[in-house]
């Protein structure tokens, strides 16, 4: 009969970690040995010790998990902003003065600036961002003229003189010719340019000054090319509408006081499809008489706007108020009815701002360049009418 030996397990973990209990007892010899019995033993003896293990293993991870929870929601919590940091010499001396009026030769250093008119107010610039600006104001001419854009350095129009001239015929009548002209509308691009020189200590104090001195060339760009395009003189400015000698006139019949008949006789003076689409344009004080103007029946000629985002009208027509338009004046033309389509605004190159820090570096000096090329002219002037402060 042959005798089974003893079964052998192994396990993947140490044996210390298992902690599995051994058994010094002798081993069972001859029949009394039971293989089976022994394997299941040692198996049960191998889970036990497994689970066991296991069972740590989860008590520390969850352990460790919650450590990481309570780190994760510490680093998330909002932390103070607060500094402790000291206020500026500049900042201290500024305060001193306003609580007593009084400044000492120390804190009059700190206070002084190299140049006021130069920057020299926006300091010290933790006391405020605001910048107290003047008001600019300029004529609207560009909402209403007719504005394209252009790649060359001036635009020629084509232009149509005059009609045909048919005439109704006889039998046997010969047809006569007709003749009719062409010519040429030109509006050249002229250039508008300046440059700033701003201070690189105020530039790195006062970062916003760069932002005030791009929005002042704006604004500056804009009220001088408006003026341009009514009284523009030429040959370096675009041609003035106001000064079109193509543009007829009606007389006022009074040199100094404005007449309702002569706005009537103005308005009608125009082509149907012109003063359909017309417009006037006035400056505000012109308008500020004018609205006290009444027909023959009592009736005001300007009438208010009661619809939102429309205008007021004089004459059923709209109002644009342009401040460059002139004042009241014997021989002045301080109205001008008429279809803005036919002045024609041509735009070569939007405002052009270049910083240079290099030009004048060796004197502390940042220079900003601007410029911008725009060109205008009116091409029909029989869209146009102007009122004239004269008897005749």
């Amino acid at each position: 009969m042959k005798h089974l030996h003893p079964l052998e397990t192994r396990s993947a973990l140490p044996v210390d970690a298992l902690s599995i209990e051994t058994r010094n007892d002798p081993p069972p010899q001859g029949n009394d040995a039971d293989p089976l019995a022994e394997a299941t033993r040692a198996v049960t003896e191998l889970r036990a010790a497994a689970e066991a293990q296991q069972a740590r293993h989860q008590t520390e991870l969850r352990t460790l998990t919650e450590r990481l929870a309570q780190l994760e929601t510490r680093a998330n919590r909002p932390t103070s902003t607060e500094t402790t940091e000291e206020p500026s010499a500049e900042r201290r001396a500024f305060a001193h003065y306003l609580a007593s009026g009084q400044v000492t030769a120390e804190e009059q250093r700190a206070l002084t600036q190299s140049s006021d008119v130069q920057g020299g107010y926006l300091a010290p610039p933790e006391l405020a961002s605001e910048i107290i600006r003047d008001l600019v104001e300029y004529s609207p001419i560009r909402s209403v003229a007719s504005v394209r854009t252009t790649s060359a350095p001036s635009v020629i129009y084509p232009t149509r003189g005059d009609l045909t001239n048919a005439r109704w015929l006889g039998e046997g009548e010969t047809v006569t010719e007709s003749t009719i002209t062409f010519g040429q509308a030109e509006v050249p691009v002229r250039e508008l340019a300046t440059f700033v020189d701003i201070s690189n200590r105020l530039l790195a104090d006062a970062p916003q000054a760069e932002t005030e001195v791009r929005a002042a060339l704006a604004e500056d760009f804009g009220k001088t090319e408006a003026t341009a395009f009514l009284f523009g003189t030429g040959p370096r400015q675009p041609a003035g509408l106001m000064l079109n000698t193509a543009i007829p006139d009606t007389p006022n019949g009074h040199a100094a006081n404005l007449s309702a008949d002569a706005l009537i006789a103005l308005l009608y003076a125009l082509p149907a499809t012109y003063r359909a689409a017309g417009a006037w344009a006035m400056n505000g004080t012109t308008l500020g008489i004018l609205r006290t103007l009444k027909d023959g029946q009592g009736n005001y000629l300007w009438q208010p706007s009661y619809q939102a985002g429309q205008p007021e009208t004089i004459l059923g027509r709209p109002v644009v108020e342009m401040v460059d338009m002139p004042a009241i004046a014997a021989d002045a033309f301080p109205i001008i009815y008429g279809d803005f389509s036919g002045y024609r605004i041509v735009d070569r190159v939007g405002v052009d701002i270049l910083v240079d820090p290099f030009t004048r570096r060796g004197n502390g000096l940042t220079r900003i360049h601007a410029n911008r090329r725009v060109g205008g002219g009116v091409l029909q002037p029989a869209k146009f009418r102007k009122l004239r402060m004269a008897v005749s």
